[in-house]
């Protein structure tokens, strides 16, 4: 019997292939994103066919896709010329540790392997608990600002917000994290930072490196706590600004680690 579900799939953005190979289901994928890390092998193994905000069309619709699989309304312009090309294209919009779950389920439905992705479904569900267990014995929580970029300063959006609260911290931002777009994260100026005063400063500058005496030098920051006890670090961008499973283990189980030795400390 053929197989119904789809068998050329490209992903243009990580999490829908780390998803697919950790179900078992990377034979289904023929082309992917250049921004790929994750996992190490679909680098090697898949041709690369897009960027975040641009994709090659021409090479996309040579792979004769009869799936394309996208993430938010930065990727609308390229989901739309494959719409027009005649390409089915699912684009998510996810922006909450739930919705990262409802996602996997979801994807796995897709392909036909639900079962599976319930399992691993599951099993991040228990890590996120366990996580919220070892934060329970923690004496204290930090107040914790996050980075997305410098200039303009942008500010964690809403998966990364709750991370932190999961891993044993408080946001700084609570009310920035629940806008989905960038640029409605965006400070007019630090002085705000200042204002909160956070005990960790966390950087993942999306594409670009996190350089923490840059920001401690920043008009005013020598005032925050987070500066003055050196407590300034750079979460890598692919284990934490990608809404798929990375951030539910790699990148939750960093930012417990930084916000654990602070408690202890």
């Amino acid at each position: 019997m053929p197989d119904a579900y789809p068998q050329r799939i490209v992903c243009l953005t990580e999490e829908p292939t780390e998803v697919l190979y950790a179900l078992g289901e990377a034979h289904r994928i023929v082309g992917i994103s250049g921004f790929t890390v994750r996992p190490p092998q679909a680098r090697r193994e898949k041709p690369k066919v897009s960027a975040f905000t641009s994709a090659k069309i021409g090479e996309i619709l040579k792979l004769e896709p009869d799936l394309v699989i996208g993430f938010s309304d930065i990727q609308a312009d390229i989901a739309r010329e494959l719409i027009k090309a005649g390409v089915e294209v699912w684009i998510s919009n996810h922006r909450s540790v739930d919705g990262i779950l409802a996602y996997i389920r979801r994807l796995g439905a897709m392909v036909g392997a639900a079962a599976k992705a319930e399992a691993y479904a599951q099993q991040a569900e228990q890590h996120l608990a366990d996580i919220r267990a070892a934060v329970a014995s923690l004496p204290r929580r930090p107040k914790v600002y996050f980075e997305e970029w410098d200039e303009p300063i942008i500010t964690g959006i809403r998966w990364v917000a709750e991370i932190i609260g999961i891993a044993g911290g408080d946001d700084c931002f609570p009310e920035l994290a629940r806008e989905p777009l960038a640029k409605q994260r965006i400070l007019p100026n630090g002085d705000e930072v200042v204002r909160r005063a956070p005990d960790i400063i966390l950087g993942s500058w999306c594409g670009k490196r996190f350089r923490p005496q840059k920001v401690a030098a920043r008009t005013g920051w020598d005032a925050i706590p987070a500066v003055q006890t050196g407590d300034l670090y750079e979460i890598k961008s692919p284990i934490i600004l990608q809404p798929g499973p990375a951030a539910l283990f790699d990148g939750l189980d960093e930012i417990h680690r930084i916000i654990a030795a602070w408690a202890l400390r």
